[in-house]
């Protein structure tokens, strides 16, 4: 799974499921004008294709590796037989659904109410939660395209967030210093998924 690698394209009939092990995929949303905005981030306690199972074969949203990393993949196919059986795999899968739509639903919010200050704390957050590590590459214009901001914007809140040593960020690599504080900066979004993740997904906390 290379960073920037699209699993697919909106509109796109979807044919595999991924489940990511140690790499991120955000589910992008693109408009006429090429404007885009992540709606959802996918690491380890999910899955990429939901629209499989849930009989909708495709999806108006784009699917794109943010860190590098390894998944697995399933023919679409497959996990159609083992949903049907209607056991702990539809169970597991229908309760990442519910937690997914808290994500996107809580991201809409996060997104008209809160700056880009806190959107960034929410975004590192919720990256920092899916990787084995406390560093994330990845360019402050990569993160202006997921949240759907200006680039000047990522700077000032990445600069203020290093100058109270909560993040150092050089050449593309941003690495989270002081996570308590970045919490206690971070808006109540992050608080209500993870909080919503763990009651659904207790196996992963």
């Amino acid at each position: 799974m290379p960073l920037g690698a699209a699993l697919y394209e909106s509109g796109d009939a979807l044919r595999h499921i991924y489940f990511p092990a140690d790499c991120i995929v955000s589910l992008l949303y693109v408009l006429e004008n090429g404007a885009s905005a992540e709606i959802a981030v996918v690491g380890n306690e999910g899955a990429i294709g939901v629209a499989l199972f849930m009989g909708g074969e495709t999806t108006p949203s784009r699917a794109v590796v943010q860190s590098a990393g390894v998944a697995y993949r399933l023919a679409g196919k497959r996990i159609k037989v083992e949903f049907s059986r209607h056991g702990q795999t539809m169970l597991l899968l229908l309760k990442y659904t519910q937690s997914l739509i808290t994500q996107m639903a809580q991201t809409a919010v996060c997104n008209r109410h809160h700056s880009v200050h806190q959107q960034l704390c929410r975004w590192l957050l919720m990256s920092l939660d899916r990787l084995p590590s406390n560093t994330l590459t990845m360019t402050q214009e990569l993160i202006a395209n997921m949240l759907g901001v200006r680039r000047e914007g990522v700077t000032e809140a990445a600069h203020k967030l290093q100058k109270l040593d909560v993040i150092r960020y050089s050449r593309g690599r941003i690495t989270v210093l002081d996570r308590k504080k970045l919490e206690q900066l971070c808006c109540e979004c992050y608080a209500v998924v993870k909080k919503e993740t763990d009651r659904l997904l207790p196996h992963l906390v």
